[in-house]
């Protein structure tokens, strides 16, 4: 491991175990903004405006309200993971543990799944200056979808972290793949009548 990753890692493990909730929120807000900034610099990478217009423009208000998403989310999922742990323990060298992975991995996407996109929804529409009509068009428009698609992709994402990522690195692993995740709510925010 070259060294300034290795001092990096052993900074952030001593954050996480003096401090884990400050250092989820920013760890997770960092990651939900790079990842909004890659949606909008994909968005303007692919728009093609009629000939004479202007192509879209980078939205700061939008990559701050992904910020905010994700400082906020970053300690309700390292509380989540923890509750998943205590509630549904792996011992080293047991046997039954497939089964202790696959029931977190259900759990995972039975409750905090659901949860998770009503929060996204919510919070986007409400910051976005919606009011609870707005919220609730916004909602019917995109769960559903977004809910559908989540099943598709974290389970295998979420059995990779319950079994091979120590919980200290489980929220930042689950940020960093949520990247592409948050690159795809946020198009499918903007094409479902959020601000871009």
């Amino acid at each position: 491991m070259p060294s300034s990753l290795h001092r990096f890692v052993r900074y952030y493990n001593r954050n996480f175990d003096k401090r884990p909730i400050p250092t989820l929120i920013v760890t997770n807000g960092i990651l939900s903004t790079v990842a909004d900034v890659l949606a909008q610099a994909a968005g303007m990478v692919t728009a093609k405006p009629p000939p004479g217009t202007p192509g879209p423009s980078y939205d700061f208000e939008r990559t701050l309200r992904f910020s905010v998403y994700g400082m906020a989310m970053g300690p309700i999922i390292g509380r989540w993971l923890r509750l998943l742990e205590r509630q549904l323990p792996v011992r080293q060298g047991t046997k039954g543990n497939g089964l202790q992975f696959a029931k977190r991995v259900f759990a995972d996407q039975a409750i905090m799944a659901p949860i998770g996109l009503i929060l996204f929804v919510g919070s986007m529409g409400l910051m976005e200056g919606r009011d609870l009509t707005g919220v609730g068009d916004k909602f019917q428009e995109m769960y559903w979808p977004a809910l559908m698609a989540n099943w598709k992709v974290w389970p295998l994402l979420q059995t990779i972290n319950f079994t091979a990522v120590p919980l200290p690195y489980r929220v930042p692993f689950q940020s960093t793949c949520g990247i592409a995740w948050t690159l795809y709510l946020s198009l499918l925010n903007a094409s479902k009548g959020g601000e871009s």
